[in-house]
């Protein structure tokens, strides 16, 4: 139907959208405080670069993007995620000549074909820092601590950190072979869609929502016995700097996240409360996805933050902030020429900051009065004709009745004195 939005969708109606920018507002204060700088993209892209970026063998690519062909005969993809678009847009604007490390975020709308529920939509809201240029297990520790310091800063309890390390491309293929080996194994055990990952990437299998509370998948091989030196000593870094942080935190082996950019880090923090949909933030290091994408070999990290799951959360425990924007003044007018003198008060009123309003019904005095009180406004600026022929305005206090009249000149002056 016409009236109604597409599934997957939903508006963000007015008295919505208040909790929406104080959380937005919430999220630039944090990121300015750490010194990252706001980048917005494009809502589409190639498909190409998502292809390349997240990796053909994942849910996201072979069923959740929204994928289309446009006029010129091109591949165009609504974006999934953001870090494949973020990277291409410092590729393509240098912005690596700025800098050694290049710190930015975003706020945006993503776009995934999926099953709508709550805190899952097809088009939905996230925030997401991206950290380029610095191999350092510093930044990934920061990258954490920030989204660790965003989500608790809210006031969010249960908050739970797990983190681990994915390998590289030295030590994953030890791992890969060996999950191949054991789940093949284990095949009988599968289901359709991981005996499909099977061939082509063993890990999504980890990911796996149905098979992944099954008994064989306690005993699959963990990527500690085949990582690399250099990764080992990364990861071992990168947790003595969130100790040194004071953020308590837990060792998943079977975190792999759903992207196969990652490398080495991989991280998500849950909020139990939500159920099934936990996961309000994650993220890890992508050393290989600038090069992947047409750069040089680069190393980079982040994290995405859903901000539908968040708002959920915050509401399950009380957490957005009331409607505090009340009206000062509410101006009634009575007849035509009551009407503009009216105006012209209700624009001086708001030339100076002074939140104002009137009926525009041209109705009766009595009923705009009406009106008056049930908008919560402090003020009634009344205005009829004896009011227009004498210059002034009668200023009646809705919360004590008191009325006086002023003089025109003076109206602004006095309701800012009140």
């Amino acid at each position: 139907m016409l009236t109604n939005a597409p599934r997957g969708t939903k508006d963000i109606l007015p008295e919505q959208a208040t909790a929406w920018l104080w959380l937005e507002n919430k999220i630039r204060e944090l990121c300015g405080l750490y010194g990252y700088e706001e980048i917005r993209t494009p809502i589409f892209e190639h498909t190409e670069l998502f292809l390349r970026g997240i990796g053909e063998g994942t849910d996201v690519v072979e069923k959740e993007m929204y994928t289309f062909t446009d006029r010129g005969n091109r591949s165009i993809t609504l974006r999934p995620e953001n870090t494949a678009s973020v990277v291409r847009a410092w590729l393509q604007n240098k912005l690596y000549a700025n800098v050694g490390l290049t710190k930015l975020f975003y706020i945006g709308s993503m776009f995934r074909y999926d099953r709508p529920q709550a805190g899952r939509l097809r088009e939905f809201h996230q925030f997401g820092v991206e950290a380029l240029g610095e191999k350092n297990p510093a930044v990934d520790a920061e990258i954490i601590l920030l989204a660790w310091e965003f989500l608790h800063g809210l006031g969010l309890d249960d908050l739970t950190l797990k983190i681990n390390t994915v390998g590289c491309p030295k030590c994953r293929p030890i791992w890969r072979r060996k999950l191949t080996e054991y789940f093949t194994e284990n095949a009988d055990e599968l289901c359709g869609d991981c005996r499909r990952r099977l061939e082509k990437n063993p890990l999504r299998i980890l990911d796996c929502k149905i098979d992944g509370d099954k008994d064989f998948m306690e005993d699959a091989p963990r990527i500690e016995t085949c990582l690399c030196d250099e990764c080992r000593e990364h990861f071992a870094d990168v947790k003595k700097f969130l100790t040194a942080a004071g953020v308590d935190f837990t060792v998943e082996p079977r975190l792999v996240r759903g992207l196969d950019y990652y490398t080495k880090t991989a991280f998500e923090i849950q909020y139990a409360p939500l159920g099934a949909q936990s996961a309000v933030a994650g993220g890890g290091r992508y050393d290989g996805l600038i090069c992947e994408i047409g750069g040089d070999d680069t190393p980079a990290v982040g994290f995405a933050a859903g901000l539908e799951r968040i708002l959920l959360a915050l509401e399950l425990q009380n957490l957005l902030p009331a409607q505090t924007k009340k009206i000062t003044a509410f101006v009634v007018a009575g007849g035509a020429a009551a009407e503009v003198y009216a105006f012209k008060i209700l624009t001086d009123l708001r030339r100076q900051n002074i939140l104002a309003t009137m009926d525009f019904g041209k109705r009766t005095m009595k009923s705009q009065m009406k009106s008056a009180a049930k908008s919560g406004a402090k003020f009634a600026l009344i205005v009829g004709e004896d009011e227009v022929a004498a210059s002034t305005v009668t200023v009646k206090n809705l919360t004590t009745a008191e009325q006086v009249t002023i003089p025109l000149a003076q109206v602004v002056e006095k309701i800012i004195a009140r």
